[in-house]
């Protein structure tokens, strides 16, 4: 895994071993967040798969390139950290690198794709309401190809990769305009098509959807499809991209403006602590995705509770059985909490036996040919009682 290039000076950290214990301590914090917050968006998104919206999309794919950020790229930066050194030489430094690119493009190139999606929905509601599932996918394939031009670019001798100013993890070296020209024109494009414009488009997307709502009610309502019967879904995706957009923003606009420094003006001056606070705030964006749509977003918060509802119902299943009296004594209570079918009769006359664990109270169970009667539907037993007999609670539920 090593090789000679690793005892380089250039893999050497240039900052302080204290500094570099809490680099490593707070991307170790990041890191089980991350995975823990977009592996749960993940796996909501897919059990409501069927029911996204085209616009949801985008906020899968976030998650997903966050995610890719996760695993390629806190894994090798952690032990770093805390070893006070590059530890994975340089053809691991330029995956590294180019990694790092890719998902930080792809997310940004994503938020603004969302941004435009929104736009056109909000503004111009009679093109946006055209806007599929199949457009949403093309423009995602879209967003990672654009991302992927940048990132493989300093592979194929447009720019270079390098180790951070700091010595402990790898991106694109910063100091090579200074003394290159292709290196110049690549951070040129870099800012103006992958930071400048994307911006750009993110902050005149939603000034248009905020002066757009301001000025007419009746374009928002106009906006939300009348099929789906969810007024404010599209307005609530506005809000919560404009969120995540601000915060993706303020987590890069740090790193960016160090880079800027750095190859617009003397790359020397530029202190290495300084790369360092840029880069811890760039690599927190990957928290943020999760935590605005599990928390805010109400479709994939009912989703995510009736998830872990039935995990604690096959929880509760496994356990121990409790004794069979007091099963069947707290039958009202356990209703309220489990899966509950009912069924009615029209008042026929039918021959009902008493609940199978409780034999002594087998006369409570007797019907009469004028009760109405309820066969409730527990688990994978059932038994079937006078809905007179029910309480008032429960009746207002089967009824």
């Amino acid at each position: 895994m090593g090789n000679a290039s690793d005892t380089s000076a250039v893999f050497a950290s240039t900052i302080s071993k204290e500094h570099d214990i809490l680099m490593g301590s707070l991307y170790s914090v990041f890191c089980i967040l991350s995975l823990v917050g977009n592996c749960i968006l993940l796996l909501v998104a897919y059990h409501k798969r069927s029911t996204l919206k085209p616009a949801e999309f985008f906020i899968i794919n976030l998650s997903v390139s966050d995610l890719g950020m996760t695993l390629s790229l806190f894994p090798l930066a952690i032990p770093s950290a805390f070893s006070h050194r590059w530890l994975f030489g340089e053809i691991t430094c330029q995956l590294y690198a180019m990694c790092g690119v890719l998902f930080g493009l792809c997310s940004l190139t994503n938020l603004t794709t969302l941004s435009l999606v929104c736009c056109l929905k909000v503004c111009f509601p009679n093109h946006g309401n055209k806007f599929s599932s199949s457009h949403a996918r093309l423009l995602v394939v879209g967003v990672w190809c654009y991302a992927s031009v940048f990132a493989v670019g300093p592979l194929a001798q447009w720019g270079h990769y390098s180790a951070e100013p700091y010595g402990t993890a790898c991106c694109i070296d910063w100091h090579a305009p200074n003394h290159e020209l292709s290196a110049l024109s690549y951070i040129v494009c870099l800012f103006v098509f992958c930071y400048a414009l994307p911006c750009t488009v993110i902050f005149l997307s939603y000034t248009f959807i905020l002066l757009t709502v301001r000025g007419s009610r009746q374009a928002v309502q106009q906006h939300v499809s009348s099929q789906t019967k969810t007024t404010n879904a599209h307005s609530l995706i506005v809000k919560l991209s404009v969120a995540v957009c601000i915060g993706f923003l303020g987590a890069w606009t740090p790193y960016a403006a160090v880079a800027m420094w750095a190859a617009f003006g003397d790359a020397t001056q530029v202190p290495s602590t300084a790369f360092a606070l840029a880069a811890v705030c760039a690599k927190s964006s990957t928290i943020y995705n999760p935590m605005v749509y599990l928390l805010c977003k109400p479709n994939f918060r009912e989703c995510l509770y009736r998830d872990t509802s039935i995990l604690r119902q096959r929880i509760y299943k496994g356990s121990p059985q409790s004794d069979p009296k007091e099963r069947c004594g707290s039958n009202s209570q356990r209703n309220k909490d489990m899966s509950i079918s009912t069924r009615f009769s029209n008042g026929q006359q039918e021959s009902y036996g008493a609940c199978l664990h409780c034999t002594d109270n087998a006369e409570l169970f007797h019907v009469t040919p004028s009760q109405r009667t309820a066969c409730i539907l527990t688990g994978s037993t059932y038994r079937e009682v006078a809905v007179g007999q029910l309480s008032a609670a429960p009746q207002a539920d089967f009824l």
